[in-house]
């Protein structure tokens, strides 16, 4: 029976399908709010009393707890049990549930049936991480994403252990432990918390050359996602496909956000991981709660393994600081990533859900990536050590296809296995193993050569593809680039180590590292190696903007006070909601707020000094009597221009106009123009949109965006498509602005 034929037989006798994970899940769901549900112990009993420890007790005194009171302990007992060993890399995550999709077979290089069978939905959990920091760190600090995907396919479980970057620090696992080491608070004082900005982690980029072409990534906008819905995904490391001629290719693998990949600003990061340190983890959970399903293309990479010699790469194809240029293996897009549930339960969900990179399905092998191979097996030891033997056993690691050997036992086991014997052979033929043809199988790969502690030279070469990431950078990247340097660098305080980095830098981009050795007091770097010059358009985050305007999923505050325009308030929260945003009314208190000449009062969902200007994405400011008020309010003021100065869409109507041009003040009149009062014409400038008077009756609904309609409402949206207006910066206006 062919493999395919196999899994079909037993997803119709198990019930398998794209909610298959959902009805294995149910059997371990209860619902608290069940109005049936009683407090019972662990064992079942039920108890009466959640409140008060058994004692000995008087009328008139209070005595002694009594140690024999079962319920007490065991409330007690499980609260002190409840924590387990965070994860030591990757420990502050998110999770969700969705459904991958194939929409183009890849039987031509492979003949695992979640890349083959086009018919199938197969169930996937996916969890969001930074990688340094603690579970109690923020969310918007500078780090590495982690991008982690289970996929619960009938033939067991598969898992992409990703992140948002698609290179990594190193390229050998022998290293791994010292680049963590070196990444994480500094052992004589724990600190700092969640970022590379110390001396230790510069000190060993400085000193390991393989790490150039990684932390140009690192210093780039791509540590500082907006939203992991915005975000690409990578395999990293380089597995292989097998066909069912048993041809082998070599195969990375992607994920694309069709929302775009953005970022947030260095100062916007900064402040959210104070204002709002959970703020990824809202909005993963706000979106889909409100259906905007976040959706990733799912692509391929594939070399057939005899074309590789003919390639002539001046690196190694299974080198993980290197990427394959998209230019020569462009990436094959077969299926979609949808998440559409969140986690019901933190816990036993999200933190216990175990990936390993050695989780694959027929069809899909290993190739001798050395830091793969090292992936392989320390993620299944850190399971153990974190969850123990039976993690697999899971609800959330558990597979929607039949699991069935001879391990046997551990802490924690759940299977009750009946039957007379636990190994194999046996004399009743009991589990015996699939046909050679149905199983997974291991490429049998020809291997000579000696034993020793080498890479191939190719591994050695530390610079182009850095240089390459370097020049690809659209302009604004380029500068926030520099600033993260300089700010990295700013924090370490021993010479040697900023001397030593800036003069690395050089190798590079020279005009960089001497830009960034200003920046830190070093001495002006010599030239290094020479830049070649070369870009590649898909380096760039601009590269992935969305093929047409959308603002799905932004949030728009809508900014009022006493005696706001009624009719402009829900003009403009039904036009956003008409393309698919999410408007945020804003007001001076969140209490009830009343318009201009009576009418029903409106209760804003947050109020100015609660909620920041950094939590949205874009602001309108509606005209009306109330704008004298918040013209004297330094919040309301602070909140224009902070998202001004954070490149942030800003729309105004009538007076409104009044108190942005008031935020802008201390810029040219004639840098931003402005709708003059009265004028029913919008002016765009710099991403701010204003018409001096607007009619409620022309704010309509706005199903499309278009670049050539001139509304005012039409406007402020395109304008909030394009996620930020960085020519502030370019400019130089953002700096102008005390935000």
């Amino acid at each position: 029976m062919a493999a395919k034929n196999l899994a079909q037989t037993v997803a119709e006798k198990v019930g398998l399908g794209s909610d298959a994970k959902s009805k294995d899940l149910a059997q371990n769901t209860f619902d608290v709010h069940d109005a049936k549900n009683r407090s019972t112990t662990d064992y079942g009993a039920p108890v009466s009393d959640q409140d008060n420890w058994l004692v000995a007790t008087s009328d008139n005194r209070h005595g002694p707890s009594i140690l024999e009171d079962q319920i007490a302990r065991e409330k007690i007992n499980r609260f002190d049990h409840e924590r387990i060993p965070e994860r030591v890399v990757h420990a502050r995550g998110a999770g969700a549930f969705g459904t991958f999709t194939l929409f183009e077979s890849a039987s031509d290089v492979t003949y695992a049936p979640i890349l083959t069978d086009t018919s199938r939905k197969t169930p996937m959990f996916v969890r969001f991480s930074t990688v340094l920091g603690s579970r109690g760190s923020g969310d918007t600090v500078r780090d590495v994403r982690g991008f982690a995907i289970k996929f619960y396919t009938d033939e067991g479980n598969w898992d992409i252990v990703g992140n948002n970057i698609p290179v990594f620090f190193i390229n050998d696992a022998m290293k791994f432990p010292d680049i963590i080491h070196a990444g994480k608070p500094e052992p004589n004082n724990e600190v700092p918390q969640a970022q590379t900005a110390h001396n230790n982690f510069w000190d060993f980029t400085s000193l390991h050359p393989e790490t150039s072409h990684m932390y140009q990534w690192a210093m780039s906008d791509r540590t500082i996602p907006r939203s992991y819905r915005m975000m690409q995904g990578f395999g990293v490391n380089t597995f292989a496909l097998i066909n069912k001629d048993n041809k082998r290719h070599f195969v990375k693998f992607h994920w694309t956000p069709e929302l775009g990949v953005n970022s947030l600003v260095w100062d916007e990061a900064l402040k959210l991981a104070g204002q709002d340190p959970d703020f990824h983890r809202k909005d993963l959970g706000e979106a889909i709660d409100n259906g905007f399903y976040p959706k990733w293309r799912f692509g391929i990479q594939t070399i057939p393994e005899e074309k590789v010699d003919s390639l002539n790469f001046d690196f190694d194809i299974l080198d993980a600081t290197k990427l394959w240029p998209e230019e020569e293996i462009p990436i094959r897009y077969i299926g979609q990533i949808e998440l559409n549930r969140n986690v019901d339960d933190y816990f036993p969900q999200t933190e216990q859900v175990a990936f390993n990179t050695s989780h694959v399905v027929p069809g899909i092998d290993f190739s001798d990536d050395p830091l793969l191979q090292g992936r392989n097996f320390s993620y299944l030891d850190t399971q153990i050590s974190r969850l123990g033997v039976n993690f697999q056993q899971l609800p959330i690691n558990r597979p929607v296809c039949p699991v069935m050997n001879f391990n046997r036992d551990g802490q924690l086991q759940q299977t009750i296995n009946k039957g007379t014997v636990n190994y194999w052979p046996n004399r009743f033929e009991a589990i015996p193993p699939y046909p050679a043809a149905e199983g997974l199988q291991t490429y049998p790969e020809k291997i000579a050569g000696i034993k020793a502690r080498l890479k191939n030279p190719k591994f050695k070469e530390y610079y182009n593809q850095a240089q390459l990431f370097r020049n690809s950078l659209a302009p604004h990247e380029k500068a926030h680039q520099l600033n993260a340097f300089g700010f990295e660098l700013d924090h370490c305080d021993d010479p040697i180590v900023y001397e030593r980095m800036t003069q690395r830098l050089a190798d590079i981009d020279l005009d960089l590292a001497k830009e960034v050795a200003e920046m830190v007091g070093g001495p002006e770097p010599k030239q290094g190696r020479t830049n070649h010059g070369k870009k590649a358009p898909s380096l760039s985050q601009a590269y992935f903007a969305p093929k047409e305007p959308t603002i799905e999923s932004r949030r728009i505050a809508i900014l009022i006070g006493p005696g706001y325009d009624s009719a402009d308030l829900n003009a403009m929260t039904a036009a956003v909601k008409s393309a698919r945003a999410l408007p945020y009314v804003i007001g001076t208190k969140r209490s009830p707020i009343s318009p201009d000449g009576g009418g029903s009062p409106v209760t804003p969902v947050h109020h100015l000094e609660g909620f920041r200007s950094t939590m949205v994405d874009a602001i309108l400011v509606p005209g009306g009597p109330y704008i004298d008020t918040l013209k004297q309010n330094g919040r309301a003021v602070h909140w224009i221009r902070e998202a001004f100065a954070h490149c942030k869409a800003i729309g105004a109507t009538g007076t409104g106009v009044d108190l942005v041009r008031l935020a802008c003040s201390d810029l040219s009149d004639s840098t931003v123009k402005m709708a003059k009062s009265g004028a029913a014409e919008a002016v765009e400038s710099y991403g701010v949109v204003t018409a001096g008077k607007v009619s409620p009756d022309s704010i309509g609904e706005v199903f499309k965006i278009a670049k050539e309609d001139k509304d005012f409402l039409n406007r402020f949206f395109l304008a909030v498509s394009k996620h930020r207006c960085y020519e502030r910066e370019l400019d130089g206006l953002s700096q102008a602005l005390a935000y």
